[in-house]
């Protein structure tokens, strides 16, 4: 993995910043790094890198430590504060070794000694554009992408992902946003809003899984005076909040059937009907969906209606897993980490680069939710300025860096209930229904839901 990874890397254009005060040796350096695809820049002191950092925005520094007046050490310390995702390789010689671990210590990417080895110098510089963080400035073009601000990323399918935001947000059609739990599904809809010609009015997002059935309609549609034992007062929908702009109906595959049809029909006819009310009323907005289900499996249980799914799914986005974009881990954790520093009063700088790289193998089944979770821990416990790989492997091995979404605890604790419930009558469906207060039919549904068949758990099945 770490081959083709070193491949990705060379196809970015990577630049790196060479700073040295031997000609002939920022020479060496400068062709064995262009050799192998990099564009390379070079200063002679740590004063000419820190004018030249602004407007070169490089990906990495590789500084000698023994320099003028302006050292390997203090033009680190430089970037750091600039430039905080900055990697930054020091060249030192032996006789300067433990000035040089102590340097690794306050954050410096790595070191290596002179005369350097090309092969161990190509590795750490290969090491350190694949775990290091987004390059110096390339934050200055986001007044003309703000839109896009939010996504952190240097992925290609992410990439490939933002051009269809930017090509479909052009038009009206629903869009339907398909991902894993934790994967950023309301940034993206949050990024089509903005590069939409409905920028300028509210966008509004609304959890679906969250809000009961039975209040769905009211939230989402309003309700007048006297509608329902305590509606005190009219309250507008969130379809009204959102008027002229976008509704991003997140879960949408947890929405109860009944108001399915409620929704279906606002949407062909552009109108709502507030609960209690007479009269409907005339509503523009664009509706983005999202679901970690998989909607078209639904529709085929017959637990979502086909016209709704056609009507939502226009156009499918596909948001990757963080799995699938390895690539964007050490951004992320570094952008979360200079983000969440300040709130716990850390003293926390930055990661080693193996504590990057067990950050860029773990499989992350929460995506970037669990990512953010884990890094928030680790700045809160950390008492080292550098995380060490021991203090994120001891984080990944934590039951509670992995916090489920409520959908999914519901799911699973209706589960247990069922299972625990079937075992303590033997498996008799009727006796279950009963003490769980659910008609057959409906305890049925139930089972067929979570796959439990009662046979399993009648006394005679233990011999089969």
């Amino acid at each position: 993995m770490k081959k083709s990874n070193a491949r990705n890397v060379w196809s970015q254009n990577q630049r790196v910043l060479l700073v040295d005060d031997d000609p002939s040796l920022l020479r060496l350096l400068s062709l064995r790094l262009t050799a192998i695809g990099l564009s390379v820049e070079s200063a002679d002191s740590g004063e000419q890198a820190v004018a030249l950092v602004s407007r070169f925005k490089p990906h990495l520094v590789v500084t000698d430590l023994r320099m003028g007046e302006m050292d390997g050490l203090a033009l680190f310390r430089y970037l750091q504060q600039q430039y905080p995702l900055l990697p930054v390789i020091i060249l030192t010689a032996h006789g300067t070794i433990a000035e040089a671990v102590a340097a690794t210590r306050q954050g410096v990417f790595g070191f290596i000694t002179k005369p350097f080895d090309s092969k161990e110098l190509i590795a750490q510089v290969e090491q350190a554009l694949r775990l290091g963080g987004c390059p110096q400035g390339d934050a200055e073009g986001a007044e003309e992408e703000d839109w896009r601000a939010e996504i952190i990323t240097r992925s290609q399918a992410m990439e490939q992902l933002l051009l269809e935001v930017q090509r479909v947000a052009q038009g009206d059609a629903s869009l339907f946003i398909h991902g894993e739990s934790g994967t950023g599904k309301e940034l993206i809809a949050r990024a089509v809003h903005r590069v939409s010609p409905r920028q300028a009015a509210p966008f509004v997002a609304v959890n679906c899984s969250a809000i009961p059935g039975e209040l769905l309609e009211s939230e989402l549609f309003g309700h007048v005076r006297g509608a329902f034992s305590g509606a005190v007062s009219s309250r507008d929908g969130l379809f009204r909040s959102a008027d002229s702009g976008t509704l991003f109906l997140d879960e949408i595959g947890d929405m109860p059937p009944m108001f399915q049809v409620k929704l279906l029909r606002a949407l062909q006819e552009q109108r709502i009907r507030p609960v209690g009310a007479n009269q409907d009323i005339p509503v523009d907005v664009r509706i983005i969906s999202a679901s970690h289900h998989d909607l078209e499996a639904l529709v085929e249980a017959g637990k979502f209606r086909q016209d709704l799914y056609y009507r939502l799914n226009v156009v499918t986005l596909r948001l990757p897993s963080l799995s699938e974009r390895r690539e964007d881990i050490p951004l992320l954790a570094n952008h979360f980490l200079t983000r969440l520093s300040p709130r716990y009063a850390s003293r926390v700088k930055g990661f080693s680069a193996e504590a990057l790289d067990a950050l860029v193998q773990y499989d992350w089944p929460g995506n970037v939710r669990q990512l953010q979770n884990v890094v928030e821990q680790l700045t809160a416990l950390s008492t080292t300025p550098i995380i060490t790989v021991m203090q994120v492997e001891k984080a990944l091995r934590e039951k509670t860096s992995l916090m489920p979404g409520f959908q999914e605890a519901r799911e699973q604790f209706e589960r247990d209930y069922l299972v625990e419930l079937l075992q303590r009558v033997n498996g008799n469906v009727s006796q279950a229904a009963r003490l769980a207060k659910r008609n057959r039919t409906e305890f049925y549904k139930l089972l067929k839901r979570h796959h439990l068949e009662p046979a399993q758990f009648k006394p005679d099945s233990a011999a089969d």
